[in-house]
């Protein structure tokens, strides 16, 4: 869907400007006016419920507004029966009240649901409504009394569908913020976890919320951030990806600068480095800024084993970097330029494999290439059960029928399905489409400079790396700028017993992060 940030632009901003003039009009005095208003503006829609009442022998009349489905039933009776409260206790004692007393007495006796607040003006009581709320309304008086009753049907918690956990919670982000923000508090049960909200989309009224640690996380780095989602001015927020890319820095680079997770534990670790997750209502992808390089080839289990165990497995990962950017490039080098430095009985092997193929190592490797990427997408999109069985079926079909035909040799299957393979072992979604797409760049450099060509590329992409911040975080820290303590888990991960100060984020203005001597922590370079 597309972000209709500044479509229509004149006829947009006057309706809205009108629809704007409308919604801030004060409430009526007039009970039915305020009701016919509200309908008015809903467009008499039939998940808005009102429910009037008479109060002290018909002296006050209340109504109670809400909206079905996004609120829960048992606290919207409950709430209602506080308000209702009122007339069982003076029932008899008074032959008529004030407005101003129901009033009263609804705002410091009634209300045991919480959130409670003032509306004074339509737009306000809509977007009460549109939150979940229920808002009380007194013939008589301009201003209404709406309780937080949101609820409705959500999807409960379970285990991440895209962060498989073989070690530690099973549990994951769900729709909604509330629950999310929760799932965090009961990792982290400090009173310096601290969150900020803020709401975002000019239609979609977004509910955004900021979590840190106070004292953990760099204060300017925090102002910074505030300030790209204050500057956030589109019409709709709809996940977090949105936010993912108006607030990065540098939007031509093809490396993700923020990080998006769905566990708890994965937040929790990276707020105890003195990150900042930003919570989006409607998405189980939570933001983790800044962010670094490394992050992006780190997993949370990495914490869980042994530090000779995660090391071990963490620097396959970055092997398989290695093989799934440049595998097909050096092939494709090594048989077009460089044949002497395969041995020869193996290109001897390889030339007999190529005699009846018709196209260029090159062309073979990008036909190859495409279609796996076919395959896997095909695989994605759909069910399932199915797509499992046409990526596994559909690859070894077409491989075979392939070779057998003459279109491509044997070796290029291998490496191209090598290279694939090795694709998935980056843990980051994100990364890894950054990879997949870089790796046709190097192949076409490979085809007509070599190995020369593939060298010279590495160097501008290390320089480009080096380059790129993450809310003033160098991209590319702990090796530039090089931090050494930051070593003992990057490439490696030490043991927990070595990693006592957290990990450095070096920004523009040289503040750090970084726990007292001696205390210990859990290491995350990315969770």
């Amino acid at each position: 869907m597309d972000n209709r940030t500044q479509q229509s632009a004149d006829a947009a901003q006057t309706a809205g400007s009108t629809s704007q003039q409308a919604n801030n009009s004060p409430i009526s005095t007039q009970l039915e006016e305020t009701i016919r208003a509200i309908q008015a503006r809903l467009g008499n829609s039939p998940d808005l419920v009102v429910r009037t009442y008479d109060l002290i022998n018909r002296s006050a009349r209340v109504a109670a507004v809400y909206m079905t489905g996004i609120t829960d039933r048992g606290m919207v009776e409950d709430f209602i029966s506080h308000v209702m409260s009122f007339q069982a206790l003076n029932d008899g004692a008074m032959l008529a009240v004030t407005p101003e007393e129901v009033h009263s007495y609804i705002k410091e006796n009634a209300l045991s649901i919480g959130k409670e607040k003032l509306v004074k003006d339509i737009n306000g009581l809509l977007e009460a409504l549109l939150s979940g709320d229920t808002v009380i309304l007194i013939n008589g008086l301009g201003e209404g009394v709406s309780g937080s009753t949101c609820g409705g049907e959500v999807r409960p918690v379970t285990e991440a569908g895209t962060q498989v956990a073989i070690r530690g919670s099973k549990e994951s982000f769900t729709e909604t913020i509330s629950t999310n923000i929760a799932l965090v508090r009961k990792i982290i049960k400090n009173p310096d976890l601290w969150t900020e909200t803020m709401k975002l989309g000019d239609i979609t009224h977004t509910d955004i919320t900021i979590m840190y640690i106070h004292g953990v996380a760099d204060e300017e780095t925090i102002k910074v951030f505030k300030k790209k989602l204050q500057e956030i001015k589109v019409d709709s927020i709809l996940e977090s990806g949105y936010i993912e890319q108006i607030v990065e820095d540098n939007k031509y680079s093809p490396f993700p600068t923020l990080y998006n997770t769905e566990r708890p534990d994965s937040v929790a670790g990276n707020l105890l480095d003195g990150r900042i997750a930003i919570f989006v209502d409607g998405t189980p992808f939570v933001l983790i800024a800044p962010t670094t390089f490394f992050m992006f080839f780190h997993t949370v289990e990495d914490y869980y084993q042994r530090y000779d165990i995660s090391s071990l497995i963490r620097m396959l990962r970055f092997v398989c970097l290695i093989i799934s950017m440049y595998g097909p490039a050096i092939f494709v080098a090594a048989l077009n330029f460089h044949q002497e430095m395969i041995p020869t009985p193996l290109l001897i092997n390889l030339a007999s494999q190529r005699e009846g193929v018709p196209f260029p190592a090159f062309v073979e490797a990008v036909m190859m290439e495409i279609t796996f990427e076919i395959i896997r997408e095909a695989g994605v999109r759909m069910p399932s059960p199915i797509g499992q069985t046409v990526s596994i079926i559909g690859g070894l079909v077409l491989g075979t029928a392939a070779v057998q035909a003459g279109i491509v040799s044997p070796a290029m299957v291998i490496v191209v399905s090598l290279t694939g393979i090795s694709s998935f072992a980056t843990p980051a979604f994100n990364m890894a489409l950054s990879i997949r797409m870089l790796r046709f760049v190097i192949m076409g450099i490979a085809a007509f400079m070599g190995l020369y060509g593939i060298a010279i590329f590495t160097i501008m992409l290390i320089a480009h790396l080096c380059s790129l911040r993450s809310l003033g975080v160098p991209y590319m820290i702990p090796m530039g700028p090089f931090v050494p303590e930051n070593l003992k888990d990057t490439f490696i991960r030490s043991p927990i017993s070595f990693m006592k100060l957290r990990k450095r984020l070096q920004t523009n203005t040289g503040s750090t992060s970084a726990s007292p001597k001696g205390a210990s922590k859990r290491k995350s370079d990315e969770r």
